[in-house]
């Protein structure tokens, strides 16, 4: 007996609300739902994540969030993320409102306390990967090193309905490396957005030079006589942060968490969608999904 294979999207809740925040919020838009409660965000976020399900026409959809902005990475380094600001105040009881939404799309939502929701989806990627084919949303680059045999991930570009597919067998000849690497690269190279800085010194393109030439960070260490002097210094000096910086890069698949297929199957029930998308006043959204479930879309 054979396992049916299935087409599970794997949605980072967290990257779709702040992108659809920050793209809507700069116009002023002042949306709030009939009880008062900032909407904004929430609005673009199903926005973005209609046109996804109807473009990629996953069979199960699971949305993971981040549980808190304290996790494992911050205990092991102060630094980590401590560049950005609080998030705006109109944004906050939006993180609770989308959540509510995607229930009344009976759409599970996943968080682990400790942990990001990166370290979600690459748990759950790995479980699904064995048997069906799995699809990351997001528009963080970081999510690159989960692509594998059953498992791409779609990169939200400029505007909606604009995606950049990543896929094991095409992903070296896009980025110059395999996505395994790119733990390894950012351990060399740091990442300025997450605020840890890697070996300083070392850039970009030295750190993709290297991680060609040498595949990982483990090997380059066993040839580091090879390396030119100056390569040398910058790696010995920065050998602690080098290791940690790996280590805050690398996305975690193997959390307690798990979530049945069943539980995650994306039903189409039009009527329960736009009753919630009528309680926020969204009637631009409940226009589209009509149009969308007329054309067999949605």
């Amino acid at each position: 007996m054979t396992t049916q294979q299935h087409t599970i999207m794997l949605v980072d809740g967290m990257a779709l609300l702040f992108r659809g925040f920050y793209a809507t919020a700069f116009r002023g838009n002042a949306m709030k739902t009939p009880g008062g409660i900032p909407a904004n965000g929430v609005y673009q976020f199903m926005r973005y994540f209609l046109d996804a399900a109807g473009k990629f026409a996953p069979t199960h959809i699971i949305c993971c969030w981040d549980m808190g902005s304290k996790t494992f990475r911050t205990d092991l380094y102060d630094g980590y993320k401590a560049n950005r600001s609080d998030p705006p105040e109109e944004l906050i009881p939006q993180f609770d409102l989308v959540k509510e939404v995607m229930e009344a799309f009976d759409i599970p939502n996943i968080g682990l306390e400790n942990f990001e929701a990166d370290d979600c989806i690459g748990t759950l990627a790995k479980q699904y990967a064995t048997n069906h084919d799995v699809l990351i949303l997001t528009g963080d680059q970081d999510i690159l090193q989960l692509v594998d045999d059953g498992i791409s991930v779609a990169i939200m570009r400029k505007g909606i309905g604009n995606y950049e597919r990543f896929e094991a067998h095409t992903f070296v000849a896009k980025k110059g490396i395999h996505p395994q690497q790119i733990v390894d690269l950012k351990g060399l190279m740091g990442d300025t957005s997450d605020n840890y800085p890697g070996v300083k010194g070392i850039g970009e393109k030295t750190a993709l030079k290297l991680i060609q030439e040498y595949g990982t960070i483990d090997q380059l260490l066993e040839n580091l006589d090879k390396l030119p002097g100056g390569i040398q210094k910058k790696i010995d000096q920065n050998m602690e942060m080098l290791h940690l910086s790996r280590t805050l890069a690398e996305i975690r698949c193997d959390l307690s968490v798990d979530c049945s297929l069943d539980d995650a199957a994306w039903h189409h029930d039009n009527r329960s969608i736009q009753g919630k998308l009528a309680d926020l006043a969204f009637s631009n959204l409940i226009t589209f999904v009509n149009e969308q479930g007329k054309s067999g879309v949605l």
